[in-house]
């Protein structure tokens, strides 16, 4: 008994902060839903009362007068209930449709302010990926809370609008004169029996239709197949993977998911689940809900008959208990899938518990006009999360204001972890890396990032105009993106585009889109770079995606586009280096050695020496 009155407080708990969470994205959401479900349940109950009003008079006085009063009250009720109806269901539509958008944003929100380096983990990232199964696989976790709320107060409403309406039925007594051996229904002792076994079955008939939706709760293993399944299926409308599965027929990996697994199919795992024990359940449910609307009318009948009330009544005790029976079923299964969502909302306050363990700072970054931002590692080591392995160990560099400087090495010298370092989307294990003299974890995160302007490798657009996506900004100036996109070589594509800046990128959202080359977008995303206009202009492997030409061309230009920046070059592609002042060569994670292209190529025992020759070999003749 401990464990599950530990277990509902749980579900409580977990309930009301989802309710709280949901309703932080969306001000006013449950408020409309609570309302809705009060003018909904109440509703029908008030045509009951009415009808049974009028069927009552007809079949006694007839009174002309007392009937046109009646009708009359009827369809203005029935008229204002009806505009007060449509009016909360249209709020509650425009919540509603919202619903997928505002979980999402919860989500998204979280992850654009989580420290990177747990956006980065593979383990939550597994958590995330685990909650959209989950939502996906029947509405658990955040959606259904939503849904539990709305089952809770229609069951509340109904049963409070019910009880008022049945109230009488177990008062009204059949009188002694008419009523011969049904007089035995006037005893206190049976009403008392009668709406226990009501209430009981009432309650067993949701109970049991609760507990075959708890079997849900343990295929969650298999929702991972069925997302799969989801995956398979729109492989080949994508376009993206068109020439791969025709080149190496990968509809056969697909049709092995879509034909042979049956984990969803008849004879799989959940289908007899769904036959089986699920299935008995809710068979067993339905029965019981059938056995309680056959007692309801029997105990009415029974009482109409013994002549305590007219046949009007009749119609309005057996809608009202009916009714009473059907919410009832509400506020059972909003109790019972309370419990049942129990594991999938831990999974949703697990990724949103994950708390921020950088310091942020407080000191502002100055502002400078002339970019002399002066930067210096000191002894700093990094292991990744999780790994043993250091990423880095012992560099020592110092920056010269408005230098270029080149990174090279092989893979998994720690070249990208040297500028996340330096972005600090993580911080050093050891050492330390100081800007202008202070500690970079002193000052304010966002201040510190914003002296920084990166060209990952593997950059994004987006599927909005050309200059929203140069700018990253809805309003921009147009004179400034045009400058970016000319210093990064797009300006003869640019008079090629239908709408200039306005041109939208790719086919997703506009017919009128362009595709773009590797080497376009790689263009558009240095002009990126540019726009933002940093102290810093990083570029990790910027012309991995340009013909020679192109490439040259940057290359060419590299002096004045970075103009009085900082850069700094991640390459592996040694010809380039010429081109930059100074150049860190990295190996297995520590700076072996520091120079210009012609005094490292001196040094013909050095890294940098192997790796220029190694690369050389195919383009010089061999004599």
């Amino acid at each position: 008994m401990k464990k599950n009155e530990n277990t509902w407080k749980e579900g409580f708990h977990l309930q009301m902060r989802g309710v709280k969470l949901l309703n932080e994205f969306c001000s006013g959401r449950f408020k409309v839903l609570i309302l809705k479900q009060a003018v909904e349940t109440a509703a029908p109950y008030v045509g009951i009362y009415l009808s049974a009003l009028i069927i009552n008079e007809l079949a006694g006085l007839r009174r002309p007068e007392e009937l046109w009063r009646l009708v009359l009250i009827s369809l203005t009720s029935a008229a204002a209930i009806g505009i007060l109806t449509t009016l909360v269901r249209h709020w509650d539509e425009y919540h509603r449709d919202r619903r997928f958008e505002r979980i999402t944003n919860i989500f998204a929100d979280k992850l654009l302010s989580m420290d990177y380096a747990d956006t980065d983990s593979a383990e939550h990232r597994a958590k995330l990926n685990q909650i959209k199964e989950n939502r996906n696989w029947n509405m658990w976790g955040l959606e259904i809370t939503e849904l539990i709320t709305e089952h809770f107060f229609a069951g509340l409403f109904g049963i409070i609008s019910a009880a008022v309406l049945t109230v009488s039925l177990f008062t009204c007594q059949i009188p002694a004169e008419t009523g011969g051996k049904l007089i035995f229904l006037n005893n206190p002792l049976f009403v008392v029996v009668i709406i226990g076994a009501l209430t009981l079955t009432a309650f067993l008939g949701p109970a049991c239709k609760n507990r075959a939706n708890a079997y849900f709760t343990k295929f969650t293993e298999e929702t991972k197949f069925g997302n799969r399944i989801g995956f398979f299926s729109f492989v080949a409308e994508d376009s993206k993977k068109a020439a791969d599965v025709r080149m190496y027929n990968q509809q056969k990996i697909t049709r092995h998911y879509l034909e042979y697994d049956n984990t969803f199919y008849p004879g799989g795992p959940v289908a007899k689940c769904a036959a089986g024990p699920m299935g008995l359940w809710q068979a067993l449910g339905s029965a019981i809900s059938a056995v309680l609307t056959g007692l309801i009318y029997l105990f009415v009948c029974l009482k109409a008959w013994g002549g305590a009330f007219g046949v009007g009544s009749v119609t309005q005790y057996v809608g009202a208990v009916t009714a009473l029976s059907a919410n009832l079923g509400s506020l059972i299964w909003a109790f019972g899938n309370i419990k049942n969502n129990i594991p999938f909302m831990k999974n949703v306050f697990e990724f949103m518990d994950v708390p921020n363990k950088m310091y942020k700072g407080s000191l502002t970054t100055e502002k400078r006009s002339d970019r002399q931002y002066d930067v210096e590692f000191k002894d700093v080591s990094f292991k990744y999360p999780d790994s043993e392995l250091w990423a880095l160990r012992h560099v020592n560099m110092r920056f010269k204001v408005g230098s270029r400087l080149a990174v090279v090495g092989e893979n998994g010298s720690g070249k990208t972890t040297f500028i996340k370092l330096l972005c600090r989307l993580y911080d050093p294990t050891e050492g330390e890396i100081l800007l202008n003299g202070i500690d970079i974890r002193k000052y304010k995160y966002d201040d510190y990032m914003s002296i920084f302007s990166v060209v990952f490798q593997d950059f994004k657009l987006v599927s909005q105009p050309l200059g929203n996506n140069v700018a990253g900004a809805m309003d921009y100036d147009r004179d400034r993106v045009l400058k970016a996109l000319n210093d990064a070589g797009f300006g003869e594509r640019l008079k090629s585009l239908p709408k200039g800046l306005d041109t939208c990128l790719y086919k997703e959202f506009s017919k009128d889109g362009v595709d773009l080359s590797g080497g376009e977008a790689q263009k558009i995303a240095i002009a990126r770079a540019l726009y933002k206009d940093a102290a810093f202009i990083i570029l990790d492997e910027p012309t991995a995606a340009l013909d020679p030409i192109a490439e040259a061309e940057i290359y060419s230009k590299f002096n004045e586009i970075s103009g009085d920046r900082t850069a700094i070059y991640i390459s592996h592609r040694l010809s380039s280096c010429k081109f930059c002042d100074e150049i860190a060569v990295f190996d297995k994670g520590s700076v072996v050695q520091k120079g210009s292209h012609s005094e490292l190529l001196k040094d013909e025992n050095g890294k940098y020496f192997a790796l220029w020759n190694a690369q050389a070999q195919y383009y010089t003749e061999k004599k």
